[in-house]
């Protein structure tokens, strides 16, 4: 099974990025940094098709397991994320975009959260697994790596 994760995050190589790094060797997963791209928010009018979001959901489309990793930001996605997310929508609402959204109900997808607790509220977790049901795909697991707070000093 090809499986991506894709991820957000403050810090590509802090706790979320070194969590997505052992999963993918655990899965032998290829990885997709969300914040080394540009990923407009979401517009009703669909006047952000100059960012890289479309070729990178297409990207996505390629895998049959997809792994969404976030940090917990107040039981929630990063904003990276959270636009990635959101900007499914113009597959839902443009007639020659659906059969590319379709191939989604073939696919299977897991969440992967990091925070200092012990596990992801689930908030974060019923956003992420309605989100993907409701567009077809089957959650086949969910993971949690529990990291201690850093001080701000």
């Amino acid at each position: 099974m090809k499986t991506i994760i894709v991820y957000s995050s403050a810090s590509k190589n802090g706790n979320t990025g070194h969590a997505v790094e052992e999963l993918a060797h655990e899965y032998n997963a290829q990885t997709l940094f969300l914040d080394d791209y540009v990923i407009h928010d979401y517009s009703y009018e669909h006047t952000n098709k100059d960012d890289d979001f479309r070729d990178l959901f297409r990207e996505v489309l390629q895998y049959d397991h997809v792994v969404f990793a976030s940090p917990v930001y107040w039981y929630a996605v990063t904003p990276r994320m959270k636009a990635f997310i959101d900007r499914i929508t113009e597959f839902m609402d443009d007639e020659v975009l659906q059969p590319e959204l379709r191939r989604l109900r073939d696919k299977q997808f897991s969440i992967l959260s990091t925070s200092i607790h012990k596990g992801a509220p689930n908030a974060f977790v019923e956003m992420l697994q309605k989100t993907f049901e409701y567009l077809g795909m089957t959650l086949i697991g969910t993971h949690h790596r529990q990291f201690q707070a850093q001080s701000q000093s």
